[in-house]
């Protein structure tokens, strides 16, 4: 399976956690990845967004992360995560724990959001420097996407608030949390699957193909 044999382990920081995250770590280490070849809809899909402090992912902290998940091209109302690690004197091994359970919810499922340079960046310092893992799932980049399936409507590289605005689920509230930003989300990548499916690209592994080329052919010209 693309990508699993990056869920690397750094035996300094994981020696330093309390057993019971690394017996779930472990477990989740050993889980079988779902397939990326089965039809969109049989594809469980996990939208992610993260809350942070202090810029880039190189010298910013993560404050949250939210995610929400897409399956049989629904977003179930139960099915969304906060995992909050806003807190100033966690308890020894509180953190960790937060993190394993995304990890856990996540089940290996390809990982969507918009910018996944800045996403990415902020998992994967804080998961090696927490759990001592090497974080990088498969992801699905939407800001790069939506002008590839949607050219009609935007064909070059804009801000989110563009595109929701393009497909009008702006809510016009201002500044929106993690947690609302990652429904958002949910729901723009229930449009780009349609779209996807009109265009034969009919599984995860060929979106995660047509995400990579399209950043690359972009970035490129």
């Amino acid at each position: 399976m693309l990508g699993l044999n990056k869920f690397l382990f750094h035996s300094a920081a994981s020696g330093r956690l309390p057993d019971d995250v690394r017996a779930g770590l472990a477990a989740w280490r050993d889980s079988t990845a779902p397939s990326l070849d089965e039809a969109h809809f049989q594809t469980r899909y996990l939208v992610v967004d993260i809350q942070s402090a202090g810029g880039e992912p190189k010298n910013g902290r993560l404050l949250g992360i939210a995610a929400s998940a897409v399956r049989h091209s629904a977003i179930a109302p139960d099915a969304t995560l906060y995992v909050d690690l806003d807190d100033s004197a966690p308890a020894q091994g509180a953190l960790e724990r937060r993190l394993l359970a995304f990890l856990q919810y996540a089940a290996k499922a390809p990982l969507v959001t918009y910018h996944v340079p800045y996403v990415s960046g902020y998992l994967l310092r804080t998961y090696k420097e927490r759990l001592g893992i090497n974080f990088q799932p498969q992801w699905i980049d939407l800001a790069w996407l939506l002008p590839a399936m949607f050219g009609d409507k935007e064909s070059s590289l804009q801000p989110l608030d563009h595109w929701l605005k393009n497909f009008a689920l702006d809510t016009g509230s201002g500044r929106r949390n993690a947690m609302e930003n990652a429904l958002l989300l949910a729901r723009l990548l229930q449009m780009l699957l349609l779209r996807a499916s009109a265009k034969n690209i009919d599984t995860a592994a060929q979106l995660i193909a047509e995400s990579h080329a399209s950043s690359l052919l972009r970035r490129l010209g």
